[in-house]
């Protein structure tokens, strides 16, 4: 039998982590991909992709009350195996209705595949650190998706960036019937109002809010990354160039963040983030020069990766049953599905200058989401 502490079960995670957090790796490349490929504005593009990510929202909703109540590897592999089957039909269609359909459908799929990933994390022994490890396989990934998708969409066109996200899916699938691990109920230690049938603590549900605020700045930026260095004349190549680059930064922020989990407080990192993505979201957006755009555009998924490692370790002791961890799609797509519509209608009126500016005025609500965050007095010691 694999467990979440045996390696045959953490590549398990890995992979299926991979495969369930690939939209927020893709932002860029999807939305570049809708508006060059397929011809539609940066709104409509932004709205497939919140209907993906709103549906990852719904699918993680419905099944995180009930993480203990399900057999995980089955759950896992169907999901994964019914976003491979809609993300292979998005490939095969230019209607922009049956999109619509489709990215919802693979979006629920995906989102509730990655409710059990999450949640299996949330329940082994040492979460932060598992977190931090199918991060740093997140990062390996990135780097393959972004270096290598543009080229391949340029070449053959958008259905091909079905075919890969498709491809990932069907590889998650496999590999969860194998070896997705099983996490005993009492295979992390807690008590009290953690555990599974008693309700969850003001603290973990602000939490979960603060991060959702978090990813919705990241991904209001984030998604128009490679449109606002095509429309600041940078050129393609410099402009994949920079996507190469965040996926080689993304090798860093999770071991990092396993690093410094007992140097650094957990809370101190949760309050800081908001504050330096603004100050990145900002750069960005307003640079006319390409250096400052690439640095800053480099970092900002960097900061997301770093900050959620913090963030899981935190809500990890704030319920030990798991069930709010089996809810992060949902913490992270809520905003990042909310990202891509809000971002391009803010372009469709105002134009790109102005996105960092919607940054700025959400990181003071994901503040005060963290600053509420607190453990009860009896687990305060243990988040340093």
């Amino acid at each position: 039998m694999t467990s979440t502490e045996n390696w045959q079960g953490q590549l398990a995670l890995m992979v299926a982590h991979c495969a369930g957090m690939v939209a927020l790796v893709a932002l860029p490349v999807l939305v570049g991909t809708l508006v060059a490929q397929y011809g539609f504005d940066a709104q409509r593009a932004g709205g497939l992709v919140t209907l993906y990510l709103g549906g990852a929202v719904a699918g993680s909703l419905f099944f995180a009350p009930y993480l203990n109540r399900f057999h995980a590897r089955s759950a896992a592999t169907a999901g994964y195996a019914c976003a491979a089957l809609a993300f292979a039909g998005l490939a095969g269609s230019g209607d922009y209705g049956a999109m619509a359909l489709l990215h919802g459908l693979a979006g629920i799929a995906a989102g509730s595949a990655l409710s059990f990933t999450h949640g299996t994390i949330g329940r082994s022994a040492q979460p932060h650190r598992l977190f931090g490890m199918v991060s740093i396989a997140l990062g390996i990934f990135a780097i393959a998706f972004l270096g290598g998708t543009p080229k391949l969409v340029a070449m053959v066109g958008g259905p091909a960036l079905y075919w890969v996200l498709g491809a990932s899916m069907l590889a998650a699938a496999c590999v969860a019937a194998i070896a997705f691990p099983t996490a005993p109920q009492g295979e992390r230690s807690s008590g009290g109002a953690g555990e599974a049938g008693q309700p969850l603590s003001a603290a973990a549900w602000l939490g979960a809010v603060g991060l959702a605020f978090f990813s919705l700045m990241n991904a209001t930026v984030f998604s128009f990354v490679e449109r606002i260095g095509i429309e600041r004349g940078f050129g393609s190549e410099a402009v994949s160039g920079v996507l190469v680059a965040i996926g080689l930064i993304n090798l860093f922020p999770a071991p990092l963040a396993v690093f410094l989990e007992r140097r650094w407080s957990a809370r101190a990192v949760v309050l800081a983030g908001p504050l330096v993505l603004a100050v990145l979201a900002l750069v960005v957006t307003r640079s006319v020069d390409f250096l400052p755009y690439a640095a800053a555009a480099g970092f900002l998924p960097g900061v997301l990766l770093f900050v959620h490692t913090f963030a899981f370790g935190l809500l990890a002791r704030l319920d030990p049953s798991g069930r709010i961890l089996a809810a992060t799609p949902a913490m992270m797509m809520t905003g990042a599905a909310l990202g891509p519509i809000l971002g391009g209608t803010v372009v469709t009126l105002a134009g790109y200058d102005n996105l960092g500016l919607v940054v700025v005025l959400v990181a003071p609500l994901a503040i005060a989401c963290f600053a509420r965050a607190r453990p009860a007095p009896a687990v305060a010691a243990q988040i340093t």
